[in-house]
């Protein structure tokens, strides 16, 4: 694929991974065919931070697990009411970084 056309879409979507991911991912769009580049535009990534602020507003009864696509763990949170609120305050913590995970492993298997 075009450098120009990788560098354009690292820069529109940093926020999405983590930064130790960005070396990985840019590296592998690099070696892809064009082909590929009309996947890439319409994959939908899931922004961290308003799966933050999700989590602050409504996260104990699950919708942040629900957003990222933690169906399951969306389930046991609403049944829990979050954990009996623990589980809840430790996804304000977390829930950034599973949004990023979420998003490299889609990214994984749309290019693979």
């Amino acid at each position: 694929m075009d450098a120009n056309k990788v560098d354009m879409f690292m820069m529109a979507n940093s926020k999405f991974f983590d930064e130790q991911q960005l070396f990985q991912i840019r590296e592998r769009l690099l070696t892809l065919d064009d082909n590929y580049w009309g996947k890439l535009q319409v994959m939908q990534l899931k922004d961290p931070t308003t799966a933050l602020i999700i989590s602050i507003l409504i996260g104990t009864f699950g919708i942040d697990r629900f957003y990222i696509g933690d169906t399951g763990l969306g389930i046991a949170k609403l049944l829990t009411c979050g954990g009996f609120g623990i589980w809840t305050l430790i996804d304000w913590f977390i829930i950034m970084g599973a949004a990023r995970e979420k998003n490299f492993e889609k990214m994984r298997v749309a290019v693979s």
